[in-house]
């Protein structure tokens, strides 16, 4: 993990924010390539008086947004045949196309916010999106507000942690399935409580 950090360190001495707006960007729309990381390293650099923290999350959110609306508009107006054709050099492969469409049809706007959080699901779900059809403002909204949660994560983790981001990132990364089973256990129970109170309210007697 030192070695990456290490590598990433001297992207961003070399090109600042456009580094974290490259990796970040290019992740979204479905390469595979470190962002999380970046993200980190960056937060952490800006720690050191190199980079301003706003500037880093401002770069990140960007990137993060727009690339995953490039990623949209392929999966809108290229869809399977691109997959088809060209999904192989990004790991992309027509079966873990359908398993995340499968997961996207059940979920819809949810999995666009907490797609974020997940391998796999972060880099393909603007592709996904697109391919099922799903309306472009309702994906601008999630896919935003998604966005600005995970990079809000991230940099305040690597702001946070600083020297010792590493050890903290492979601990988070150790125990980030059961952080995100409790976020979604949380998400369900508060939909249920308003699924509810919807019925009671509309069993009770009107006056």
């Amino acid at each position: 993990m030192s070695e990456i950090f290490g590598h990433l360190a001297s992207l961003l001495d070399r090109y600042g924010y456009f580094a974290v707006i490259g990796i970040v960007g290019v992740e979204s729309f479905g390469i595979p390539a470190p962002g999380q990381a970046i993200m980190i390293a960056a937060a952490v650099y800006a720690g050191t008086g190199h980079l301003n923290v706003v500037g880093v999350a401002a770069a990140a959110f960007l990137a993060a947004t727009v690339g995953d609306n490039i990623a949209y508009l392929i999966g809108r107006f290229g869809g399977r045949r691109l997959v088809h054709r060209y999904g192989r050099y990004v790991l992309l492969t027509e079966k873990r196309v359908g398993r995340v469409e499968r997961v996207f049809t059940r979920h819809g706007t949810k999995l666009v916010v907490f797609a974020r959080f997940v391998d796999g699901l972060r880099q393909f779900n603007g592709l996904v999106a697109g391919m099922a059809g799903m309306h472009w403002a309702r994906f601008l909204v999630f896919n935003a507000l998604g966005a600005a949660l995970w990079v809000g994560v991230w940099v305040s983790v690597g702001r946070l942690a600083g020297r010792h981001i590493g050890e903290v990132y492979e601990q988070f990364r150790r125990y980030q399935p059961y952080l995100l089973l409790a976020l979604g256990a949380v998400v369900i129970g508060l939909i249920l409580r308003h699924w509810f109170r919807r019925r009671r309210a509309a069993s009770e007697p009107k006056t």
